[in-house]
């Protein structure tokens, strides 16, 4: 009940405080580790034209993200994948701040994520995977969006050499719920407010 509480609150915009811990899906990574994704990119509600299955995007050179759309999808799911794809993207250009289609307190949260791959000299080669995307509430103008993220067909390369950082952190090796809440402006684009812990169980 407390869970759904939460929720409610950050989904209504007004009068609640944001979730008490911000999402990180690196938790348990060793202290060198990177962390784990943040994100980014709006989308309008008349929206339309979405790939219906798989569809493989290129994210930079060596670097691609495996999307696996539902059927009929969702226009709020391009949310989600735009800020997957976007912060990958940042990494990949060794960037430090990423913005794109948040609001401050995801784009603070995703700019942090984007620094530490720049601070470690950390970039990404390989395939990740999205699926089971959903938008899992609706509140007035808010909602929340949940996807499941495997990336263990990624590996983290050294910017110096472009070599393969021995040993490979751990939590690229089991597949991890990501969970945004989202808000649409007066503008009619829907933006991400902040990412929240998941709890989704995922599995490959």
């Amino acid at each position: 009940m407390r869970g759904a509480v939460v929720m409610v609150c950050v989904l209504l915009a007004a009068g609640c405080a944001a979730p008490e811990r911000p999402y990180r899906p690196q938790e348990s990574a060793p202290k060198e580790s990177a962390p784990k994704a943040s994100g980014t990119p709006g989308v309008a509600t008349r929206e339309a034209g979405l790939p219906s299955g798989p569809e493989t995007i290129q994210v930079a050179a060596g670097l691609r993200a495996r999307v696996e759309w539902p059927a009929n999808p969702d226009p709020l799911l391009k949310v989600m994948v735009d800020q997957y794809v976007g912060t990958r993207r940042a990494v990949a250009e060794r960037r430090s701040v990423y913005k794109d289609g948040l609001e401050l307190d995801a784009a603070v949260q995703a700019s942090k994520w984007v620094q530490s791959f720049a601070d470690a000299r950390w970039s990404m080669r390989g395939v990740g995977r999205l699926y089971n995307l959903r938008v899992s509430a609706r509140v007035g103008k808010g909602a929340q969006i949940d996807a499941c993220v495997d990336e263990s067909g990624i590996r983290m390369v050294s910017t110096r050499d472009g070599q393969a950082i021995r040993p490979q952190p751990e939590w690229l090796r089991t597949p991890y719920g990501q969970s945004v809440a989202a808000r649409r402006g007066d503008d009619g684009v829907w933006r991400i407010r902040t990412y929240v812990t998941s709890r989704e169980r995922c599995t490959r």
